[in-house]
């Protein structure tokens, strides 16, 4: 028995020297996969508590700046019109209106407009097209504003002012929002114009890789059932990337809430509120940019971090709108698909 046993130990023996490094190893990489696991999830929590303190800090900043414009002007700042910092005289209403008047005209123009770009990349034009007009759209987005700004002061508000305006008065000049328009061209229509090429670029891009990652095979079913190129659009496309479509359309909203300089330079300054998309005003963002630096009174700059505050409220409206519509579309398609 001794000698059966001593003659197993060299069988045995190879074998389990050759599991002994291999389960070393194996023991080595676990340990190391551990330990990148942990540094991975401790380098992401940072980088979100990060995010989450600069928030926060930014909406404490905002928040104690305007402390005095909250209690001097109340909430009866919302909606006056009157913004005469000589008098003493502060109200919020003229930018609001403005704000979402431009933003609104905005996205009517630029989300049509981007949807169909996306979709022309994705299923219609060839690659060699698609490989020259996908980056000129993106680089739009690289244009910076202030560039975007001036080149609407200098060369859109005068077509405007000398084509465009006169045109739309006199066809649709029933309607309040096309009223006479202005003799510098500058106003609420050519901000608008302006953030429509900013935004245009971004939900463009992101419709055209949402449309790009539609299965074909959902495509070729519903046209070997006899759908034609529309239908599959409408019926196959734009539902599978609903959720994402929306939530690009929100994104260049915030663009187009946000904007200041671009904005600043083409809106004309106007501080009344009236129907005529034609006529000056100011945007929340507009005022910012403007006052921040040049405020010779402690309640004008209080005032204009109420603005900010104004401004920071709308911007997280908007994305918990933005969130709520996307759940939807997504419980939707759920429901749908079952």
């Amino acid at each position: 028995m001794s000698g059966g046993s001593g003659s197993l130990s060299p069988a045995l023996g190879p074998a389990a020297a050759a599991r002994g490094p291999w389960s070393a190893g194996r023991a080595r990489g676990t340990k190391t996969d551990r330990f990148g696991d942990a540094l991975l999830k401790s380098l992401c929590a940072a980088a979100s508590l990060l995010a989450v303190v600069i928030l926060g800090a930014i909406f404490y900043q905002v928040l104690d700046g305007a402390s005095a414009a909250f209690s001097q002007l109340g909430i009866g700042f919302l909606v006056h019109e009157v913004w005469q910092p000589n008098f003493g005289h502060f109200g919020a209403a003229t930018f609001i209106y403005g704000t979402v008047v431009v933003s609104l005209v905005t996205m009517v123009i630029a989300v049509p407009l981007a949807i169909s770009i996306g979709l022309y990349l994705s299923t219609t034009a060839s690659g060699r097209v698609r490989s020259v007009v996908g980056p000129l759209v993106e680089m739009l987005a690289a244009i910076p504003s202030v560039i975007l700004g001036f080149w609407g002061l200098i060369v859109l508000a005068p077509f405007l002012q000398a084509h465009a305006e006169p045109f739309l008065h006199s066809t649709l000049g029933f309607l309040p929002l096309f009223g006479k328009g202005e003799t510098t061209g500058l106003g609420l229509f050519t901000a608008s114009l302006i953030l429509t090429i900013m935004v245009v670029p971004i939900v463009a891009a992101i419709s055209r890789d949402l449309f790009l990652t539609v299965p074909k095979d959902l495509q070729d079913g519903a046209i070997a059932l006899g759908a034609t190129r529309w239908e599959v659009v409408r019926g196959v496309i734009l539902p599978s990337a609903a959720s994402g479509v929306v939530a690009a359309a929100f994104l260049g909203l915030g663009r187009a809430l946000g904007e200041a300089i671009a904005t600043l330079q083409v809106i004309g300054g106007g501080n009344f509120i009236h129907a005529s998309l034609f006529g000056t005003g100011g945007t929340l963002a507009s005022r910012i940019a403007e006052d921040a630096l040049g405020t010779p009174y402690a309640l004008q700059l209080s005032a204009v971090f109420y603005l900010g505050a104004i401004l920071l409220a709308m911007e997280l409206v908007l994305n918990l709108a933005a969130q709520a519509i996307m759940r939807r579309f997504d419980a939707f398609s759920a429901v749908a698909a079952r």
